[in-house]
């Protein structure tokens, strides 16, 4: 009997280390093992992956219900852009990392309703939590993401937008004001064009 428990608990262990779960959330510091890949370098596969250059942001104070004032810089780019003073088209920003499963679920109706909505909605990507920058680039490129994405690595909306998880998609008016929070992933091109019909007022 004692033979036969041993040689049980065994076949426990060894299965558990054999199929790890691919990891859900952000690690504990994100900031602490940043790939020795160079600025220029990273510019590089972004222009090369066909990721659009980070958008200008002005002066704009932030408004009540609008983005935070925190400034991001741009994955793949030099440019720092201020979320606060992002204005003049409804944008839809989606939070996500290369390391989130749910983020790869969805990222393909991210890719299509982007591509139909040409310059009636802005797309912005924040690559959030994430060690590997040039990781982000390359996921970015092959979800056929086209539109500019920002970094945190610090995770520094975390607080002002209440980020629990991610993937998580916010449509935010022509002046600035957060109008949707979506907490779940998108699925499917259908949901994203409604969302965007009924919080921002543009049909695609």
């Amino acid at each position: 009997m004692m033979r036969r428990l041993l040689v049980v608990l065994g076949l426990v262990v060894l299965l558990a280390g054999c199929s790890p779960a691919p990891p859900t959330h952000a690690p504990t510091d994100p900031a602490v093992s940043t790939p020795a890949v160079s600025q220029h370098e990273l510019e590089t596969e972004r222009v090369r992956a066909g990721i659009a250059a980070c958008p200008t942001s002005g002066d704009q104070a932030a408004r009540p219900g609008g983005l935070p004032d925190i400034t991001l810089g741009c994955l793949g780019g030099t440019r720092q852009v201020r979320l606060s003073a992002l204005r003049g088209r409804p944008m839809v920003i989606n939070i996500w990392a290369q390391w989130c499963g749910p983020c790869r679920l969805e990222a393909p109706h991210l890719a299509a309703v982007s591509k139909q909505a040409g310059h009636k909605v802005e797309f912005i990507g924040i690559d959030y939590g994430d060690p590997n920058p040039s990781a982000a680039i390359e996921f970015a490129r092959a979800s056929g993401w086209r539109y500019p994405q920002l970094q945190d690595q610090r995770q520094q909306v975390k607080a002002p937008l209440k980020i629990i998880g991610v993937p998580q998609t916010f449509l935010v008016d022509a002046n600035g004001k957060i109008a949707y929070r979506q907490v779940k992933p998108l699925s499917s091109d259908e949901q994203l064009r409604a969302l965007i019909h009924d919080h921002l007022g543009v049909t695609l």
